[in-house]
């Protein structure tokens, strides 16, 4: 490709390669001819080269090369050398690098020249790479432009200085109206020590926005009937800042603001635009009361909602952390406004709608919520999900009504619910022991018709697993019952777990309810047993696990069926000398040896026993050459028995079998084995 291609072949030939790699060939090629060209004498291709270099380096290549060049062609009497060489300066040029330096002087001449268009050109590339050395030295020749009558050239100079912040006089900015109040603006945010400063001026501005509103500025500013509404936005938002923790400046706009709000016509947009600005600026000032209420009565709110309701659901959200109840008025407004099609509007009628939720207006502003959270956009369906939980757990009327809240936010938008949801939710139901019969029967028919919601399908299934005897028996006060089986229950389970919907934690959830219900049915135990030691071999690691304790933990279960009131089930947990047992022990009368390895032996003995209870006691011998010290027992049994122990008579075991330790129970009280003890 020749160096003295146009730039639009360039650009076809660049956009046309097919790799990463042709792309960046075909770049060093053109890059290599254009460095021969920089190093040649003037032909007449500066210009062209740069610009084409200027395309490289908006593709992120290397052009640092160009920056003389850029100085060169900004010295160039031509104007379209000036344009392209001014065009490379903002782009490859920045205040940190010495190239910059040396146009300054081409930027003084430029300042001087005769054509406004020239002059626009020096000042526009001041505005984007100028240091503050450079506009110090330049600002003679500034502060002259400014003071000059061409509009054109004055918007150029306040480009400048707010750029670069080191503006000329004072007296100069205000002869460029929206471009000084931009200035002031800028440095009063970026500055606050300027405030004092400033705030001399706010009598200028009263009487500036005065004449805006009364008599009208220019008639080529005139938007929709408004005198300039971009200037009169940007003098608004100036006398906030000004007026801001400041009684003499907001006494000194206080009558100009009531004077706004109660003239400008807001049934434009540009008419919306200054009430907003004004009601904006009224409630950040000092203002009086009186003006307050007058900026958020009925009428202008009215015509806020008639104009635009983005505006009005802003300033609404900022009246709300001051004045609950003022907003609480247009609580129904608020509302219609989530049906808007805007999404913008509808987030915030959503922020304001959760807002408003208080112990008073919780039933009836939760309805509209749920109605909203059944349309609303998918975007918004996570932060609305978030807020009704927030809402339902501070202001809940009651238990049952704060579950039946959850749930139908579960089955509406389930996929988009907090991770914590689950828990807290389980957390709620355990505590609400009144309504487990209710919860359980419920939490069932959502089970069986849609297992698509996964955290309300963990919810179920905890539930089931920890209630499934209230569903079993098929009564509730609450709710109409539903009939069903053990079969029905072990169905719905295993659909759970056999679904590609479920997640692996939901099949832990559903694993975890079977292995429940062992103990809370009779005539399906070694169904349970099946489904439970299938997943033994499961890929997931965690599932497979859970399966493998589960099922050797329905071995004792059925062996506990099995077991009257003259057996006792413990789990012994023995610590002796750092060496640790553990193992289950079904005891039945007269005696049993529950541990004989390494020289030690344990036994134990029923001492007596009636149709409730017994006494054991536990013996420890050892048959080593040497004593077995630090000796320590624990037990547990099932929920169903009660067992007082005794302290050892020792904690060290003599060697040979010289001696033994015991341990005995006053007693072993049996109330019961049901199902429900495991």
């Amino acid at each position: 490709m020749s160096p003295s291609v146009r730039l639009q072949e360039m650009i076809r030939v660049i956009r046309g390669a097919r790799t990463q790699g042709e792309e960046r060939g075909v770049i060093q090629r053109e890059c290599a001819a254009i460095r021969a060209q920089f190093r040649q004498a003037d032909n007449g291709t500066r210009s062209h080269n740069l610009a084409k270099l200027l395309y490289v380096h908006m593709l992120g290549y290397p052009a640092h090369f160009g920056q003389m060049e850029c100085v060169r062609l900004i010295a160039s009497p031509r104007y379209n050398e000036k344009r392209v060489g001014y065009l490379g300066a903002m782009m490859l040029l920045d205040e940190k690098q010495d190239a910059s330096l040396l146009i300054t002087n081409s930027i003084k001449n430029d300042l001087s020249h005769s054509s406004q268009y020239v002059q626009s050109l020096a000042l526009c590339t001041l505005a984007c790479m100028g240091s503050a050395e450079m506009c110090r030295d330049l600002a003679p020749e500034i502060d002259r432009l400014l003071r000059a009558s061409n509009s054109y050239i004055k918007k150029k100079v306040s480009t400048v200085c707010s750029h670069t912040h080191t503006p000329p006089l004072l007296p100069s900015w205000l002869r460029v109206l929206h471009g000084a109040v931009v200035l002031i603006t800028e440095l009063c945010e970026r500055n606050p020590d300027t405030l004092e400063q400033f705030r001399k001026v706010v009598p200028e501005l009263v009487l500036m926005m005065k004449g805006l509103v009364m008599s009208g500025y220019s008639p080529e500013h005139n938007v929709a009937g408004i005198s300039d509404p971009f200037l009169q936005v940007r003098i608004l938002r100036l006398l906030r800042i000004l007026g801001r923790n400041n009684d003499t400046a907001s006494d000194a706009m206080n009558d100009l603001l009531a004077q706004v709000a109660t003239n400008t016509d807001s049934s434009k947009t540009a008419g919306s635009a200054v009430l907003y600005e004004t009601v904006l600026t009224v409630m950040d000032i000092k203002s009086e009361s009186g003006l307050r209420v007058s900026v958020t009565c009925d009428s202008v709110i009215k015509r806020f909602l008639v104009c635009i309701y983005l505006y009005l659901l802003e300033v609404l959200q900022k009246i709300v952390q001051t004045d609950h109840n003022a907003v609480q008025r247009h609580r129904g407004t608020i509302v219609d406004c989530l049906k808007d099609q805007d999404a913008s509007v509808k987030r915030r009628a959503l922020e304001l709608s959760l807002a408003l939720v208080s112990a008073v207006n919780i039933r009836s502003l939760m309805k509209e919520l749920l109605l909203f959270l059944s349309s609303c956009p998918p975007e918004l369906r996570a932060h609305t999900t978030s807020g009704i939980f927030n809402a339902a757990e501070r202001y809940a009327p009651s238990q049952r009504w704060h579950i039946d809240t959850i749930l139908h936010v579960l089955t509406t938008a389930g996929g988009d619910v907090r991770d914590e949801t689950v828990p807290n939710l389980i957390q709620l139901i355990t505590t609400a022991t009144e309504l487990h019969c209710y919860t359980v029967h419920k939490l069932y028919r959502a089970l069986i018709t849609d297992i698509s919601v996964q955290s309300l399908v963990q919810v179920a299934c905890w539930c089931i697993g920890e209630y499934g005897d209230l569903l079993l028996r098929g009564e509730c006060e609450e709710t109409e019952p539903v009939q069903v089986t053990e079969d029905d229950v072990l169905d719905a389970l295993e659909t759970v777990l056999q679904s590609h919907m479920s997640s692996p934690a939901t099949r832990g959830f559903a694993l975890t309810a079977t292995m429940k219900l062992s103990t809370r049915i009779t005539h399906n135990v070694d169904r349970i047993r099946s489904i439970v030691s299938i997943y033994g071999s499961c890929i997931d690691v965690e599932l497979q696990q859970r399966a493998v304790e589960y099922n050797f933990y329905t071995k004792y279960t059925v062996h506990l069926h099995n077991v009257f009131n003259n057996h006792l089930f413990l789990i012994l947990n023995s610590m002796i000398s750092s060496d640790r047992f553990f193992f289950f022990v079904s005891i039945a009368p007269p005696s049993v040896t529950v541990y004989e390895k390494n020289g030690v032996t344990l036994k134990l003995q029923t001492d007596t026993q009636t149709d409730t209870g017994m006494t054991v006691t536990l013996t420890a011998t050892n048959s080593t050459d040497g004593d077995i010290t630090g000796l320590t027992l624990q037990a547990a049994v099932p929920k169903s028995v009660q067992l007082q122990m005794k302290a050892p008579s020792g904690d060290v075991i003599p060697a040979h079998g010289l001696g033994q330790v015991g341990l005995h129970s006053d007693t072993v009280q049996i109330d019961s084995f049901p199902s429900t003890a495991w």
